[in-house]
């Protein structure tokens, strides 16, 4: 097995989708990612009936010319709770395995989400990478690293794709990981905000945001890193 902190991590799997109508429902798709990566631990992240070990997944489309009713707009599927008779209450990360996220593009000037307005931004064809970098730095203080640099070069350049495609093929593995990470700065952006201004500690700070309980203990430990 792997380090205590690296088999802590979910696991992602993320789409750009030029065509949001493939000829099939897309979150449909997403679904069968999340089952697929769920199933793919077998061997690696478990063995026999040692199902505790599991780690959560995330399938996480981004639609780039999705129809006007969807754009700019940010919707979560996942496994929930429900009573049907009598109250109980499980552990959430016993069942909470797998989240499916379709985020799907506009108009970066009809909306006030951040996230949204990065990816527009990322993945746009008529604005020049020098002027992106510019953008990161100064809109949204993301510091240019080298290896954040390689990574908008490989938006950049599957940004054209999807233009010049229609659809984005292929799972892109560098993506993902910037994406992730990108992600998770995000997170400890806010849970960092939250503790300086109120003088909560990480806890209350990560509960406020309503972070998932199996979560916790990862962005607990980047924090230490910090």
């Amino acid at each position: 097995m792997n380090s205590s902190l690296e088999t802590s991590r979910p696991r992602y799997d993320i789409e750009a989708q030029g065509d949001y109508y493939p000829g099939y429902p897309l979150p449909k798709r997403g679904i069968y990612y999340c089952c697929r990566m769920i199933s793919a631990q077998y061997g690696t992240e478990f063995t026999n009936s040692n199902y505790q070990d599991i780690k959560k997944v995330y399938s996480i489309f981004i639609a780039i010319r999705p129809p006007v009713n969807r754009q700019n707009t940010i919707t979560r599927y996942r496994i929930v709770e429900e009573d049907m008779v009598g109250y109980v209450r499980e552990p959430v990360r016993n069942y909470d395995l797998m989240t499916l996220l379709m985020i799907c593009l506009g108009k970066p000037e009809d909306t006030d989400c951040d996230i949204l307005k990065l990816l527009d931004v990322l993945l746009s064809n008529d604005i020049e990478v020098a002027e992106k970098r510019q953008v990161l730095e100064n809109d949204f203080g993301i510091p240019m690293t080298q290896e954040l640099e390689g990574g908008l070069n490989d938006m950049c350049n599957l940004g054209i794709a999807i233009e010049r495609e229609g659809i984005a093929k292929g799972r892109a593995e560098g993506m993902a990981k910037g994406m992730a990470k990108g992600m998770a700065k995000g997170v400890i952006t806010s849970i960092q905000n939250l503790m300086e201004t109120t003088c909560w500690s990480a806890e209350q700070a990560m509960e406020a945001l309503k972070i998932p309980e199996n979560e916790r203990q990862h962005y607990a430990e980047l924090l230490t890193k910090q």
